[in-house]
Formats: C-alpha cells, sequence, structure tokens
C-alpha cells in the first residue's frame, strides 16, 4: 500500500538544511538570531521547509535534565573557526523547549515547514558548554540509543502537538545519517554496519509509528548503500537518503591524507594548500579541557586542521584543476545513486527525498560548490531527482543562512522555482 503525502503538506518540499545552526549561531550577528528573519530570507528565496537538529534528547530524553538554561559553546577559542558548522561565536543561554517552539511559530508565520531530526549521536553535544550532554549519550548503551532516542522524539512530537504544530511537521527522522555516528556502536567488530543497524532502528520507528501515525516516520542515510540496499530499515515511510559525491573532493582527501590516518600529516599536499600562517598541526587542537569536544563529533583533528588554515583559492583551484578527470564519473554517480533511491521508493511506495548533497564536505571560506562546477553538479542531480519524481529536493547543503552560498539569492529563486513547479 502506497504510503500517502498528508494533504496538508506541500506537494514538493523544497529543503534549506539549518541542522543544528539553529539553535548553536544564535547570539547577536549571527545568521539565527532572528528567527523570523531567517525563515523570511527562506521564502524569498524559494524554500518552504527546514531540516534541523530538534536535539530531541537533550530537551525530551530520560536524564530529567533542567531544559531552561541550555548553556551552548564552540569548539575552544579559534579551532573550527574557518570549519563549515564548526564557526558558532559562543555563548547563548537558551530555553530549549522555548526556543523550538519560537522555531515552529516563526515557521507558522512563514508557511513553512519543518523535518525534525537528530544529529546528538554524530556532533550536536560537541556544542555543549559542559560534556555532560554528550556523557549521557555515551552512557546510554548501544543497543538501547536508537530506543531511547525514539522515546524522546516522541515525547516531542506530543510537545508540539499539545501546542498545535503538528501540521508544521514535514516528516521525522529518528536521526541523522545512522551509519555514520554512534548509533553503529550496535556493529561487532567485522559486523556490516548496515544490517547489525537495521533491527533497531525498525524497532524503533515502530514505536514512533504506533505513537504517532499521522505523521510520516522514517531515518536518515549519509547514502544509499548500493551493496548493502536489502540492510535498509523497511519501514521507513520515506526514503531519506544523502547524495555526497565526493568525486574529486576525494581524490584532494586521500592525497592530503584525511582519509588514511596512517599517512604521515600534514603531508606535501597539505602544505601547499596552507596558509603561510598555519601552525604546526600538533599545536592546534581545542584548548586544555575542550579536548573531549573531539570525541563528541565525527570531524576529525586533520580535517579541521586543514580547513581552518587552508588557503580557500589554493583548495578551490587544486579541484579545478583536476575536476576534468572525475566530471563524468560522478554524474554517473549522481545518476546511479538518485535511480537506486527511486527504485528502493517505488518497491516500498513512499516517497523519496535528498536531504542533503552534493559535493562534499568543503571548508567554510572555499567556494568550489558555490561556483559554476558546483552548481553544474547540483543542477545535474537536481534534475535527476525531478526525472524520478522525488517528493523533497535540497539544492545543496551550504545553501542555508550559515553559509555563504546563502548570498546568491537568485540562483536559489531559479531552483526552487522549477523544483516547485514539478
Amino acid at each position: 500500500m502506497q504510503t500517502p503525502i498528508p494533504e496538508h503538506l506541500p506537494r514538493k518540499l523544497t529543503i534549506s538544511l539549518w541542522d543544528f545552526s539553529w539553535y548553536t549561531m544564535t547570539m547577536p550577528g549571527e545568521p539565527f538570531d532572528d528567527l523570523d528573519r531567517a525563515f523570511s530570507e527562506a521564502v524569498e528565496r524559494g524554500y518552504n521547509t527546514v531540516r534541523i537538529c530538534a536535539m530531541p534528547y537533550l530537551l525530551f530524553g530520560n536524564d530529567e535534565r533542567d531544559t531552561s538554561r541550555l548553556q551552548f559553546a564552540n569548539m575552544g577559542g579559534d579551532f573550527g573557526q574557518h570549519t563549515r558548522w564548526y564557526n558558532a561565536r559562543g555563548g547563548a543561554l537558551l530555553d530549549g523547549r522555548e526556543h523550538l517552539l519560537q522555531l515552529f511559530q516563526a515557521a507558522q508565520r512563514h508557511n513553512c515547514f519543518i523535518i525534525l531530526s537528530s544529529w546528538e549521536f554524530q556532533q550536536s553535544s560537541s556544542f555543549f558548554a559542559t560534556p555532560d550532554w554528550y556523557h549521557s549519550l555515551l552512557a546510554i548503551s548501544p543497543e538501547q540509543r536508537c530506543m531511547q532516542l525514539a522515546q524522546a522524539m516522541g515525547r516531542m512530537i506530543a510537545f508540539l502537538k499539545q501546542h498545535q504544530f503538528a501540521d508544521r511537521i514535514a516528516f521525522v527522522e529518528l536521526h541523522n545519517e545512522v551509519e555514520a555516528g554512534m548509533l553503529k556502536d550496535v556493529a561487532q567488530a567485522g559486523e556490516d554496519t548496515f544490517a547489525a543497524e537495521k533491527p533497531y532502528l525498525e524497532a524503533a520507528l515502530e514505536t514512533l509509528r504506533n505513537q504517532h501515525p499521522d505523521i510520516l516516520m522514517t531515518v536518515s542515510y549519509a547514502g544509499i548503500p548500493l551493496t548493502h540496499v536489502r540492510h535498509v530499515a523497511t519501514n521507513m515511510q520515506v526514503a531519506q537518503f544523502h547524495i555526497y559525491i565526493y568525486g574529486v573532493l576525494n581524490q584532494l582527501f586521500q592525497q592530503a591524507g584525511l582519509r588514511d590516518t596512517e599517512q604521515p600529516f600534514p603531508n606535501d599536499l597539505t602544505r601547499q594548500l596552507l596558509r603561510p600562517e598555519a601552525p604546526p598541526f600538533a599545536e592546534w587542537q581545542p584548548p586544555t579541557g575542550q579536548e573531549w569536544r573531539l570525541d563528541a563529533t565525527v570531524v576529525s583533528r586533520r580535517l579541521f586542521y586543514l580547513h581552518d588554515w587552508v588557503d580557500p583559492d589554493k583548495w578551490d583551484l587544486w579541484l579545478y584543476e583536476h575536476y576534468g578527470a572525475h566530471r563524468e564519473a560522478m554524474r554517473q554517480a549522481i545518476d546511479l545513486r538518485v535511480a537506486t533511491i527511486a527504485d528502493w521508493a517505488e518497491e516500498h511506495q513512499v516517497p523519496a527525498v535528498v536531504g542533503e548533497g552534493y559535493v562534499g564536505y568543503t571548508p567554510l571560506s572555499a567556494l568550489f560548490e558555490e561556483g559554476p562546477v558546483g552548481k553544474d553538479i547540483a543542477e545535474y542531480a537536481i534534475a535527476a531527482c525531478q526525472h524520478h519524481n522525488f517528493w523533497g529536493i535540497i539544492l545543496c547543503s551550504n545553501c542555508a543562512p550559515h553559509h555563504p552560498f546563502w548570498q546568491d539569492i537568485a540562483w536559489q529563486q531559479r531552483l526552487n522555482a522549477s523544483i516547485l513547479r514539478g
């Protein structure tokens, strides 16, 4: 039986990725210090949906935390200040549940919708002023993490329903990129991660579906596992996968020693890309007492170092010089992944959504993905998703208030208009 899209939701979702930044970047002058302004800008650019880490376990978990005074921080000092998503000023003090309600109130005023998710078992807790959020997550046994998260998310949805905001929820994801964070700890050494996670994800989704049958429930995968499709949770009501191609960016990562931690670092390529004032790698880490933040995030110290100290022009130039050898393979990868997602969605009779994409993780000041090649890749992927009638499409993970790409208003308006036209 086909899973219907609720009548009150848009026929097409144009998605902007607000992730955890809607609560980590709320100091005066930061992108989310005024939620009404952020939504107004999103609507101006043609978006009708934002996707967020709703911090469900922090706000509605089992540890009876006082959520009225939540203190947020950054990675400490200048560490991470040139790394995308990590350049928060820090220092915000928020009433967590009230801030969530303010987000939904603003969404309602601007007729936007929200995809509820969680990045908590991946990186959200690294932005807390103290390590107790991280430690509370770590203390949950791997076998209990999915279910406890589902219970917290269920309580969050009930809270939103009490405040008459159920109609603002586009759909709910148990967690972001379930195979890429602490949820994968259920896998034993040598065991396939997707297979190991599947029964726990399915049980958690079953719990959520029973509690809130009026809302579409799913999980988020970092990518469609082409050789492991049979191990994807079968009771997802939305096929939400990410399409990060990397391609030429993967070559840079590999040659710079970001993939293989056995390689010496920094190596020759890394040093070629760095700004002259870059400190020694051994010295670039969070301040004393803040080292736990690296354990609380999936981003490695090597990546922070290169992204924080790279010369963005040299980074972009390297990608441009090497892109030609990857262009066709990257397009083929897009075609294959989009078609596989569409096929899975058709088999399970659910709508398909791409919630993140398309090149990969680039430094904050680098503009490869915002430039002509990056736009071409994005437009190719968007067209492929449109061809397969995806319900929800993101223009680019970097198209959000906390990224430079946000300032390219005309491009976003044009692409979102084409999606909404169907």
